[in-house]
């Protein structure tokens, strides 16, 4: 098994055959777990499932590599620079070096899930020409072609990701390194094939001062849910201007602020009907917020799909 850790070093080997090895992380947030698998020497694929609320990378490394996540649900905070974030988001593509892969990484969503391909070269290079004759893709090719200057590269939302990434989600066992091998070979004839404009389109990053503000405002709200914030009390309260606060809340968080409230109260509510079933729903219902019994159903049923009662009946 390669011993290169592809997110994050701090994670502990928990098991080992001679073509998978799963690792685990914890911390005081919840933990996380990596299943590598080795497709050809030199290349590796391993599916990512966190939940956790941030983990810390050490991640250090001599050889050459070329790395592409893909991000299937949650999100991925990384420092854009030395006073800036950007984010990885559910359907993202983004492809590295893993040379700024060193210290905090934060997932807004408290999980991440998503696979890694990896390759290290140049045994990766010569491995994958041995596997099919003539194939066209150079990978130091396509390695400068996305990580030109070492800095990470981000493909928002292509439909075609989703094609060649959705099917590995779901793979019988018993072919599952076989299929890796052509999900490989189709991933990177993909990548050659597409055409990066001239003047790349850059997702918008923000200025961790900034970032700090929104991270302090929904903690606020998620701790007083009781209360229902205005904007413009949380824009005068926290000091930052209305529209720059909309806009960074729902990078950082995914969606905007009355929405992604709307669906934590649920899913806060959600939790306590199946935990703490002495409590009434109207009670429930006063705890996330809602005087009113039916809107807090409405709500509800909404976000969840299901009636308060009848989701406590079949959880």
């Amino acid at each position: 098994m390669t011993e290169t850790i592809l997110w994050n070093s701090s994670l502990i080997p928990v098991a080992q055959s001679d073509r998978c090895a799963v690792f685990q992380m914890k911390n005081d947030t919840g933990e996380g777990t990596m299943t590598m698998y080795d497709v050809f020497p030199g290349v590796m694929l391993a599916y990512n499932d966190y939940h956790m609320e941030h983990c810390e990378s050490v991640f250090q490394t001599p050889q050459e590599l070329f790395c592409i996540d893909h991000c299937r649900e949650g999100r991925l905070e990384y420092a854009a620079n030395e006073s800036a974030y950007s984010y990885v988001e559910a359907g993202d593509l983004k492809m590295d070096c893993r040379l700024e892969h060193t210290g905090h990484f934060t997932f807004p969503l408290s999980h991440y899930h998503g696979i890694t391909v990896s390759f290290t070269l140049p045994e990766a290079a010569r491995r994958l020409k041995e596997q099919i004759q003539d194939f066209p893709v150079d990978l130091y090719a396509l390695r400068e072609k996305f990580c030109n200057g070492g800095h990470p590269m981000v493909i928002h939302g292509a439909p075609s990701i989703e094609h060649v990434f959705g099917e590995l989600y779901a793979v019988p066992e018993k072919i599952k390194l076989q299929y890796f091998k052509i999900k490989v070979l189709e991933l990177l004839l993909y990548l050659e094939a597409i055409e990066l404009p001239q003047q790349r389109e850059e997702r918008p990053y923000f200025y961790k001062s900034q970032v700090e503000k929104i991270k302090a405002i929904q903690r606020q709200m998620t701790e007083h849910l009781e209360h229902h914030y205005t904007l413009e009390e949380l824009s005068e309260q926290f000091d930052i201007p209305l529209t720059p606060m909309k806009s960074c809340f729902k990078n950082v968080y995914g969606s905007p602020v009355n929405t992604y409230m709307r669906a934590y109260r649920m899913n806060r509510a959600a939790s306590l009907l199946r935990r703490e079933r002495e409590r009434s729903v109207a009670e429930i219902a006063g705890l996330v917020g809602y005087d009113s019994p039916s809107k807090f159903a409405a709500a509800f049923k909404a976000v969840i799909g299901q009636a308060p009662l009848e989701y406590r009946k079949n959880g």
